[in-house]
């Protein structure tokens, strides 16, 4: 029986060290953004280029991802959605630097960047109200169970979400803060 306990431990500890968290980090990124990273309008004068990202250990059974940028302190009520990207083939381990540029992306043509909520495409970097605390940027990287969301470029934020919500295996998430 004592035999049968360690042999089992053994098991459990070999499973739980092959088993490795899903993880997003940024080259570009240190906790706070720059006005490389800062949208250029509504107010604000950045550069409007979205920051590289980089994601490892995928789970098994990741059909694509998809990345969302979201402020949830925007004063908007709801929030404020400043980039969606899907349909992102599962062989794709990085983001460049400039890539949320709809017109200068070195994404995969399959990839979808829709819509903003500045009503735009691609990124559109943080711009809070001028004065206002800073601002958590949420930039999470999803692991989907399906290869195709089945959304164009015009789905709004919101729907986009609720496919990816549907479809998630698994998540990563890095926060940085901006004020102005």
């Amino acid at each position: 029986m004592k035999t049968l306990y360690v042999i089992a431990v053994g098991l459990m500890l070999t499973l739980t060290a092959k088993a490795q968290t899903f993880t997003l980090k940024s080259s570009d990124l240190q906790g706070q953004a720059t006005q490389k990273q800062v949208y250029n309008g509504f107010g604000c004068t950045g550069s409007n280029v979205s920051p590289q990202l980089s994601w490892e250990n995928a789970p098994e059974g990741t059909k694509s991802f998809a990345v969302i940028m979201y402020d949830p302190d925007a004063p908007s009520g709801r929030g404020w959605t400043h980039w969606v990207a899907f349909d992102i083939p599962a062989n794709t381990k990085e983001i460049k630097t400039g890539s949320g540029d709809p017109i200068k992306t070195t994404l995969p043509k399959e990839v979808i960047q829709s819509i903003t909520d500045y009503g735009a495409y691609g990124y559109g970097g943080p711009c809070p109200p001028e004065g206002d605390k800073p601002h958590k940027y949420e930039i999470t990287v999803f692991a989907l169970k399906t290869a195709k969301l089945g959304l164009d470029k015009n789905t709004n934020p919101s729907i986009v979400g609720f496919y990816i919500n549907a479809n998630t295996l698994a998540k990563a998430t890095l926060t940085t803060y901006y004020q102005r």
